[in-house]
């Protein structure tokens, strides 16, 4: 390579085709305050293990990452996905299977007033159900009026580790809102690898770097090096997303 510098790929292939996209940067250590370098020059493609498919992807430079060469390709339940990517004489592959969404039967908000710890507003509820009893791995994400709520507590993920009635008995989401805004959720049901990769960024944001801390630590990739001995940060994300939009309304007297 021309710097000493990893690279991160960030991929997300799903049954929709507004995310799917492989962003590809390269990034010092912890520490440096030099600005990522995005890689531009890479050859990017998805393929179907056992067959022949393959869906290439191409490089946007108004997003300044790769997006699927077809507009209408998208990623069908039940099947499994490779990525691979090959640049500068190394060769980085990840795979993931896309697995069936929840069921969301509504959304629903209330006003509260204000609480310890909690600002008043409108607070919104998720009613669902998760009828399946493995491969439970989940995330939420929340855009507030096209804002995406994006700071270390809003990683909103959630396993079956305490059971999962509370979805069907309705999930609040501890977040305020007033009158007017529009509100879209996006639930993303992950592979565990996806999973496990967002906990231990979670758990890095939080690092503070004081004295009791841990010393920082990147997550653990799900990528592979089959060729070239270079390293590899990121992750390659196969995901199912089922998305919902509300507007807060006055509640009526």
């Amino acid at each position: 390579m021309t710097f000493h510098w990893l690279p991160i790929i960030e991929g997300i292939w799903t049954n929709e085709a507004f995310y799917n996209e492989v962003t590809l940067s390269l990034a010092r250590n912890y520490f440096d305050s030099v600005d990522t370098q995005v890689i531009s020059d890479a050859e990017v493609f998805i393929s179907v293990p056992g067959s022949t498919k393959l869906i290439p992807f191409e490089f946007n430079t108004n997003t300044q990452s790769y997006v699927p060469a077809r507009k209408d390709e998208i990623a069908e339940v039940g099947v499994t996905y490779q990525l691979n990517v090959l640049w500068d004489e190394n060769e980085y592959v990840s795979s993931g299977t896309l697995l069936a969404s929840p069921t969301v039967d509504s959304v629903t908000y209330e006003y509260q007033e204000e609480r310890l710890f909690r600002d008043e507003g409108y607070y919104i509820k998720v009613y669902g159900e998760i009828p399946f009893e493995d491969d439970n791995y989940y995330r939420i994400r929340v855009i507030e009026n096209d804002t995406l709520k994006n700071d270390r507590d809003d990683y909103l993920l959630f396993d079956d580790t305490f059971g999962l009635t509370f979805f069907s008995e309705g999930l609040e989401l501890n977040y305020s809102f007033d009158e007017g805004d529009r509100i879209r959720l996006e639930l993303f049901r992950l592979n565990e690898s996806s999973y496990d990769y967002l906990s231990q960024l979670v758990n890095l944001l939080f690092n503070d770097g004081g004295l009791f801390s841990p010393p920082p630590q990147n997550p653990d990739t799900n990528i592979m090096v089959v060729e070239g001995d270079s390293e590899v940060l990121g992750y390659f994300n196969v995901s199912s997303v089922l998305a919902r939009t509300i507007k807060i309304e006055a509640e009526e007297d």
